[in-house]
Protein backbone atom coordinates (compact mmCIF):
# COMPACT_ATOMS: atom_id res chain seq x y z
CA UNK A 1 0.00 0.00 0.00
CA UNK A 2 1.20 3.57 -1.29
CA UNK A 3 1.92 6.56 1.55
CA UNK A 4 -1.13 8.21 -0.41
CA UNK A 5 -3.42 5.14 0.42
CA UNK A 6 -1.99 4.67 3.80
CA UNK A 7 -2.99 8.85 4.58
CA UNK A 8 -6.31 7.95 2.75
CA UNK A 9 -7.09 4.58 5.16
CA UNK A 10 -6.28 6.25 8.34
CA UNK A 11 -8.76 8.96 7.59
CA UNK A 12 -11.47 6.68 6.54
CA UNK A 13 -10.74 4.64 10.14
CA UNK A 14 -10.84 8.53 12.21
CA UNK A 15 -14.24 9.07 10.61
CA UNK A 16 -15.29 5.48 11.23
CA UNK A 17 -14.18 5.83 14.71
CA UNK A 18 -16.00 9.17 15.49
CA UNK A 19 -19.05 7.99 13.92
CA UNK A 20 -19.35 4.80 15.95
CA UNK A 21 -21.43 4.43 18.93
CA UNK A 22 -20.29 5.49 22.45
CA UNK A 23 -20.54 1.51 24.85
CA UNK A 24 -21.12 1.58 28.38
CA UNK A 25 -20.78 -1.78 30.33
CA UNK A 26 -22.36 -2.14 33.83
CA UNK A 27 -20.37 -5.14 35.75
CA UNK A 28 -21.54 -7.18 38.66
CA UNK A 29 -19.76 -10.05 40.52
CA UNK A 30 -22.59 -12.16 40.01
CA UNK A 31 -26.79 -13.02 39.25
CA UNK A 32 -28.60 -10.50 41.83
CA UNK A 33 -26.37 -7.47 42.37
CA UNK A 34 -28.61 -5.00 40.58
CA UNK A 35 -27.62 -4.34 36.75
CA UNK A 36 -30.36 -4.34 35.48
CA UNK A 37 -32.21 -2.39 37.49
CA UNK A 38 -29.66 0.03 37.00
CA UNK A 39 -29.71 0.13 33.59
CA UNK A 40 -33.67 0.66 33.63
CA UNK A 41 -33.24 3.32 36.12
CA UNK A 42 -31.17 5.18 33.54
CA UNK A 43 -33.42 4.74 30.68
CA UNK A 44 -36.20 6.88 32.88
CA UNK A 45 -33.40 9.30 33.62
CA UNK A 46 -32.43 9.67 30.01
CA UNK A 47 -36.18 10.02 28.46
CA UNK A 48 -36.70 12.62 31.36
CA UNK A 49 -33.85 14.23 29.52
CA UNK A 50 -35.27 14.05 26.28
CA UNK A 51 -33.09 11.24 24.75
CA UNK A 52 -34.20 9.14 22.48
CA UNK A 53 -33.77 5.59 24.31
CA UNK A 54 -35.14 2.37 23.55
CA UNK A 55 -34.74 -1.36 24.79
CA UNK A 56 -33.37 -3.84 22.58
CA UNK A 57 -33.49 -6.83 25.47
CA UNK A 58 -33.43 -7.20 28.77
CA UNK A 59 -33.87 -10.01 31.14
CA UNK A 60 -36.06 -9.79 33.78
CA UNK A 61 -35.93 -12.96 35.07
CA UNK A 62 -39.08 -12.38 36.70
CA UNK A 63 -37.76 -10.08 39.38
CA UNK A 64 -40.68 -8.13 40.77
CA UNK A 65 -38.70 -4.85 41.41
CA UNK A 66 -37.09 -4.80 37.87
CA UNK A 67 -40.41 -6.06 35.89
CA UNK A 68 -42.02 -2.67 37.73
CA UNK A 69 -39.36 -0.75 36.54
CA UNK A 70 -39.84 -1.81 32.45
CA UNK A 71 -43.62 -0.84 32.72
CA UNK A 72 -44.38 1.94 30.13
CA UNK A 73 -40.73 2.21 28.53
CA UNK A 74 -40.43 2.07 24.75
CA UNK A 75 -39.41 -2.00 23.58
CA UNK A 76 -38.13 -2.97 20.16
CA UNK A 77 -39.78 -5.81 19.89
CA UNK A 78 -38.20 -8.72 19.56
CA UNK A 79 -37.29 -11.29 16.85
CA UNK A 80 -39.48 -14.42 17.54
CA UNK A 81 -37.90 -17.76 15.92
CA UNK A 82 -38.68 -21.59 16.66
CA UNK A 83 -35.57 -24.24 17.36
CA UNK A 84 -35.72 -27.53 18.25
CA UNK A 85 -39.83 -27.46 18.50
CA UNK A 86 -40.11 -24.46 20.51
CA UNK A 87 -40.66 -20.76 20.09
CA UNK A 88 -37.90 -18.38 21.41
CA UNK A 89 -36.87 -14.94 21.26
CA UNK A 90 -33.58 -13.07 20.49
CA UNK A 91 -32.57 -9.12 19.80
CA UNK A 92 -33.77 -8.19 16.82
CA UNK A 93 -30.05 -6.30 15.36
CA UNK A 94 -31.56 -4.91 12.11
CA UNK A 95 -34.76 -3.79 13.90
CA UNK A 96 -32.43 -1.37 16.14
CA UNK A 97 -30.25 -0.80 13.59
CA UNK A 98 -33.25 0.40 11.10
CA UNK A 99 -35.03 2.21 14.01
CA UNK A 100 -31.77 4.11 14.96
CA UNK A 101 -32.38 5.06 18.57
CA UNK A 102 -29.79 7.63 20.33
CA UNK A 103 -28.82 4.51 23.24
CA UNK A 104 -30.25 0.66 23.00
CA UNK A 105 -30.16 -0.95 25.74
CA UNK A 106 -29.07 -4.62 25.81
CA UNK A 107 -28.97 -6.83 27.94
CA UNK A 108 -27.20 -10.18 29.50
CA UNK A 109 -23.68 -9.15 27.04
CA UNK A 110 -22.21 -12.97 27.31
CA UNK A 111 -25.22 -14.44 25.84
CA UNK A 112 -25.23 -17.21 23.04
CA UNK A 113 -27.10 -16.52 20.26
CA UNK A 114 -29.79 -19.64 18.57
CA UNK A 115 -28.20 -21.41 15.90
CA UNK A 116 -28.79 -19.66 12.61
CA UNK A 117 -28.52 -16.18 13.68
CA UNK A 118 -26.55 -13.92 11.51
CA UNK A 119 -24.01 -13.71 14.76
CA UNK A 120 -23.07 -15.98 16.91
CA UNK A 121 -23.07 -14.14 19.99
CA UNK A 122 -24.71 -11.27 21.84
CA UNK A 123 -21.69 -9.03 21.92
CA UNK A 124 -21.26 -9.30 17.86
CA UNK A 125 -24.70 -8.00 17.45
CA UNK A 126 -23.61 -4.81 20.33
CA UNK A 127 -20.48 -4.32 18.21
CA UNK A 128 -22.51 -4.64 14.64
CA UNK A 129 -25.00 -1.81 16.68
CA UNK A 130 -21.88 0.62 17.78
CA UNK A 131 -20.11 0.26 14.22
CA UNK A 132 -23.94 1.53 13.00
CA UNK A 133 -23.48 4.70 14.93
CA UNK A 134 -26.01 3.97 17.81
CA UNK A 135 -24.96 4.08 21.63
CA UNK A 136 -25.02 1.00 23.45
CA UNK A 137 -25.72 0.10 27.60
CA UNK A 138 -25.18 -3.58 28.59
CA UNK A 139 -24.07 -5.43 31.29
CA UNK A 140 -22.29 -8.78 32.25
CA UNK A 141 -21.29 -10.95 35.18
CA UNK A 142 -17.58 -11.06 35.69
CA UNK A 143 -17.29 -14.77 35.55
CA UNK A 144 -18.17 -14.38 31.76
CA UNK A 145 -15.09 -12.51 31.08
CA UNK A 146 -12.81 -15.37 29.05
CA UNK A 147 -9.01 -14.66 30.77
CA UNK A 148 -10.37 -15.00 33.90
CA UNK A 149 -12.02 -18.39 33.50
CA UNK A 150 -9.79 -20.63 34.92
CA UNK A 151 -10.02 -18.00 38.44
CA UNK A 152 -13.74 -18.40 38.17
CA UNK A 153 -13.45 -22.27 37.56
CA UNK A 154 -11.27 -22.48 41.01
CA UNK A 155 -13.61 -20.11 43.02
CA UNK A 156 -16.69 -21.90 41.96
CA UNK A 157 -16.13 -25.26 40.83
CA UNK A 158 -18.05 -24.37 37.41
CA UNK A 159 -16.54 -23.62 33.94
CA UNK A 160 -18.92 -20.76 32.41
CA UNK A 161 -19.44 -21.66 28.63
CA UNK A 162 -20.64 -18.27 27.59
CA UNK A 163 -17.62 -15.73 27.65
CA UNK A 164 -16.68 -12.70 26.14
CA UNK A 165 -13.24 -12.06 24.96
CA UNK A 166 -11.31 -8.95 27.25
CA UNK A 167 -11.27 -6.87 24.15
CA UNK A 168 -14.70 -6.65 24.30
CA UNK A 169 -14.81 -4.87 27.74
CA UNK A 170 -11.54 -2.76 26.47
CA UNK A 171 -13.69 -1.44 23.29
CA UNK A 172 -16.18 -0.15 26.19
CA UNK A 173 -16.01 3.75 27.17
CA UNK A 174 -17.12 3.15 30.03
CA UNK A 175 -17.21 0.67 32.42
CA UNK A 176 -19.69 0.78 35.98
CA UNK A 177 -19.17 -2.23 39.10
CA UNK A 178 -22.21 -2.65 40.62
CA UNK A 179 -21.20 -3.93 43.86
CA UNK A 180 -22.81 -4.88 47.06
CA UNK A 181 -21.28 -6.90 49.85
CA UNK A 182 -21.47 -10.69 50.14
CA UNK A 183 -24.00 -10.23 53.40
CA UNK A 184 -26.29 -8.08 51.25
CA UNK A 185 -26.14 -10.07 48.01
CA UNK A 186 -27.41 -13.12 50.14
CA UNK A 187 -29.78 -11.52 52.19
CA UNK A 188 -31.47 -10.45 48.53
CA UNK A 189 -31.10 -14.13 47.85
CA UNK A 190 -33.10 -15.06 51.21
CA UNK A 191 -35.63 -12.66 50.38
CA UNK A 192 -36.08 -14.25 47.20
CA UNK A 193 -35.09 -11.12 44.88
CA UNK A 194 -32.35 -13.17 43.07
CA UNK A 195 -34.12 -16.83 42.59
CA UNK A 196 -37.51 -18.42 42.59
CA UNK A 197 -38.19 -19.99 46.80
CA UNK A 198 -37.32 -24.10 45.28
CA UNK A 199 -33.50 -22.66 43.92
CA UNK A 200 -32.59 -20.11 47.29
CA UNK A 201 -31.63 -23.11 48.96
CA UNK A 202 -29.12 -24.93 46.62
CA UNK A 203 -27.91 -21.33 45.29
CA UNK A 204 -26.75 -20.82 48.96
CA UNK A 205 -24.98 -24.27 49.17
CA UNK A 206 -23.12 -23.53 46.05
CA UNK A 207 -22.46 -20.31 44.35
CA UNK A 208 -23.56 -17.98 47.02
CA UNK A 209 -21.34 -19.47 49.68
CA UNK A 210 -19.93 -15.73 51.42
CA UNK A 211 -16.29 -16.95 50.37
CA UNK A 212 -17.13 -17.52 46.79
CA UNK A 213 -18.85 -14.19 46.41
CA UNK A 214 -16.04 -12.30 48.41
CA UNK A 215 -13.55 -13.84 45.88
CA UNK A 216 -15.76 -12.80 42.74
CA UNK A 217 -16.54 -9.31 44.32
CA UNK A 218 -12.46 -8.55 44.37
CA UNK A 219 -12.43 -9.98 40.75
CA UNK A 220 -14.90 -7.02 39.96
CA UNK A 221 -13.47 -4.47 41.99
CA UNK A 222 -9.91 -5.10 40.03
CA UNK A 223 -11.30 -5.63 36.56
CA UNK A 224 -13.73 -2.10 37.35
CA UNK A 225 -10.15 -0.78 38.26
CA UNK A 226 -7.61 -1.56 35.73
CA UNK A 227 -10.61 0.21 32.80
CA UNK A 228 -10.28 3.33 34.88
CA UNK A 229 -7.07 2.87 35.22
CA UNK A 230 -6.56 2.84 31.16
CA UNK A 231 -8.72 5.98 30.93
CA UNK A 232 -6.80 8.14 33.35
CA UNK A 233 -3.75 7.58 31.33
CA UNK A 234 -5.40 8.21 27.74
CA UNK A 235 -7.42 11.10 29.11
CA UNK A 236 -6.11 12.76 32.02
CA UNK A 237 -2.21 12.87 31.90
CA UNK A 238 0.73 11.73 30.76
CA UNK A 239 2.70 12.92 33.33
CA UNK A 240 2.31 10.31 35.82
CA UNK A 241 0.95 7.64 33.02
CA UNK A 242 2.40 3.95 33.88
CA UNK A 243 5.39 3.20 31.64
CA UNK A 244 4.51 1.18 28.45
CA UNK A 245 4.84 -2.63 29.63
CA UNK A 246 5.48 -4.60 26.72
CA UNK A 247 4.51 -8.07 27.38
CA UNK A 248 5.98 -11.81 25.94
CA UNK A 249 4.03 -14.79 26.86
CA UNK A 250 5.94 -17.76 25.44
CA UNK A 251 4.56 -21.27 25.31
CA UNK A 252 5.37 -24.83 24.85
CA UNK A 253 2.88 -27.35 22.98
CA UNK A 254 1.71 -28.48 26.73
CA UNK A 255 -1.85 -27.41 25.97
CA UNK A 256 -2.68 -26.91 29.94
CA UNK A 257 0.83 -24.75 30.78
CA UNK A 258 0.45 -22.71 27.50
CA UNK A 259 -3.40 -21.74 29.03
CA UNK A 260 -2.66 -20.68 31.78
CA UNK A 261 0.40 -18.76 30.55
CA UNK A 262 -2.07 -16.91 27.83
CA UNK A 263 -4.97 -15.99 30.30
CA UNK A 264 -2.73 -14.81 32.81
CA UNK A 265 -0.32 -12.78 30.77
CA UNK A 266 -3.90 -11.26 29.10
CA UNK A 267 -4.47 -9.93 32.22
CA UNK A 268 -1.09 -8.81 32.68
CA UNK A 269 -1.02 -6.68 29.81
CA UNK A 270 -5.11 -5.84 29.91
CA UNK A 271 -3.92 -3.81 33.41
CA UNK A 272 -0.88 -2.17 31.77
CA UNK A 273 -3.34 -1.36 28.96
CA UNK A 274 -0.43 -2.84 27.07
CA UNK A 275 0.48 -4.67 24.28
CA UNK A 276 1.57 -8.26 24.77
CA UNK A 277 2.65 -11.10 22.20
CA UNK A 278 2.71 -14.72 22.52
CA UNK A 279 5.57 -16.72 21.75
CA UNK A 280 6.28 -20.56 20.18
CA UNK A 281 9.85 -21.63 19.35
CA UNK A 282 9.26 -24.74 17.39
CA UNK A 283 12.95 -27.12 18.23
CA UNK A 284 13.32 -29.45 15.54
CA UNK A 285 11.73 -32.58 17.64
CA UNK A 286 8.23 -30.61 16.61
CA UNK A 287 9.21 -29.75 13.78
CA UNK A 288 5.47 -30.07 11.55
CA UNK A 289 6.43 -33.79 10.47
CA UNK A 290 7.75 -35.43 13.93
CA UNK A 291 5.11 -33.32 16.33
CA UNK A 292 2.19 -35.60 17.59
CA UNK A 293 -1.38 -34.50 16.30
CA UNK A 294 -2.65 -33.69 19.68
CA UNK A 295 0.07 -31.18 20.48
CA UNK A 296 -0.52 -29.60 17.19
CA UNK A 297 -4.03 -29.52 18.39
CA UNK A 298 -3.68 -27.74 21.47
CA UNK A 299 -1.21 -25.30 19.79
CA UNK A 300 -3.75 -24.27 17.25
CA UNK A 301 -6.79 -23.62 19.88
CA UNK A 302 -3.84 -21.68 22.25
CA UNK A 303 -2.84 -19.54 19.38
CA UNK A 304 -6.92 -18.86 18.72
CA UNK A 305 -7.51 -17.89 21.96
CA UNK A 306 -4.22 -15.37 22.47
CA UNK A 307 -5.65 -14.11 19.27
CA UNK A 308 -8.80 -13.67 20.38
CA UNK A 309 -7.52 -12.18 23.78
CA UNK A 310 -5.78 -9.22 21.94
CA UNK A 311 -2.30 -10.66 21.86
CA UNK A 312 0.15 -10.87 18.60
CA UNK A 313 1.41 -14.67 17.87
CA UNK A 314 5.33 -15.14 16.86
CA UNK A 315 6.36 -18.61 16.02
CA UNK A 316 9.83 -19.44 14.89
CA UNK A 317 12.07 -22.12 14.52
CA UNK A 318 14.90 -22.49 16.78
CA UNK A 319 17.01 -25.21 18.29
CA UNK A 320 18.13 -22.87 21.18
CA UNK A 321 14.97 -21.85 23.17
CA UNK A 322 16.07 -19.26 25.21
CA UNK A 323 18.51 -17.63 22.24
CA UNK A 324 14.91 -17.15 20.90
CA UNK A 325 13.02 -15.61 23.42
CA UNK A 326 15.64 -13.40 23.80
CA UNK A 327 16.18 -12.27 20.34
CA UNK A 328 12.27 -11.97 20.11
CA UNK A 329 12.31 -9.94 22.85
CA UNK A 330 14.91 -7.58 22.33
CA UNK A 331 13.67 -7.10 18.58
CA UNK A 332 9.75 -6.31 20.02
CA UNK A 333 11.22 -3.89 23.27
CA UNK A 334 9.52 -6.42 25.89
CA UNK A 335 9.95 -5.36 29.44
CA UNK A 336 8.31 -8.72 30.88
CA UNK A 337 8.65 -12.30 29.51
CA UNK A 338 6.10 -14.72 31.30
CA UNK A 339 6.49 -18.00 31.12
CA UNK A 340 5.00 -21.43 32.55
CA UNK A 341 6.22 -23.24 35.97
CA UNK A 342 7.87 -26.63 34.64
CA UNK A 343 5.96 -29.48 35.17
CA UNK A 344 8.97 -32.14 34.18
CA UNK A 345 10.01 -36.09 35.65
CA UNK A 346 13.68 -35.72 37.13
CA UNK A 347 14.83 -37.38 33.78
CA UNK A 348 14.67 -34.13 31.91
CA UNK A 349 15.45 -31.75 34.82
CA UNK A 350 19.18 -31.24 33.57
CA UNK A 351 17.56 -30.05 30.27
CA UNK A 352 15.08 -27.94 31.27
CA UNK A 353 17.79 -26.25 33.84
CA UNK A 354 20.01 -25.54 31.36
CA UNK A 355 17.31 -23.78 29.31
CA UNK A 356 16.26 -22.23 32.68
CA UNK A 357 20.09 -20.84 33.94
CA UNK A 358 20.37 -19.63 30.32
CA UNK A 359 17.77 -17.61 30.08
CA UNK A 360 18.41 -16.54 33.21
CA UNK A 361 21.86 -15.37 32.77
CA UNK A 362 20.78 -13.60 29.42
CA UNK A 363 18.12 -11.89 31.15
CA UNK A 364 20.36 -10.91 33.90
CA UNK A 365 22.65 -8.36 31.29
CA UNK A 366 18.94 -6.45 30.55
CA UNK A 367 16.20 -4.53 31.81
CA UNK A 368 13.80 -7.46 31.08
CA UNK A 369 11.58 -8.92 33.83
CA UNK A 370 10.54 -12.64 34.27
CA UNK A 371 7.24 -13.96 35.94
CA UNK A 372 7.16 -17.67 36.42
CA UNK A 373 3.48 -18.39 36.44
CA UNK A 374 2.05 -21.33 38.15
Amino acid sequence: MSNKENSVQHFLDLIKKSRRGKFKIYIGMSAGVGKTYRMLQEVQALLKNGIDVKIGYIETHNRKETQALLEGLPVIPRRKLFYKGKELEELDVQAVISLRPEVVVIDELAHTNIEGSANAKRWQDVIEILDAGINVISAVNIQHIESLNEEIKAITNVEVKERIPDSVIAQADEVVNIDLTADELIARLKEGKIYEAEKIESALKNFFQPSNILQLRELALKEVASQVERKVETEVTKVHAIKHERFLACISSNDKTAKNVIRKTARLANYYNSKWYVLYVQTPKESADKIALDKQRYLINNFKLATELGAEIIKVENVKVAKAIIEQAEERSITTICIGKPHIRLVKIILATNIFNELLKKLSASNIDLIILS
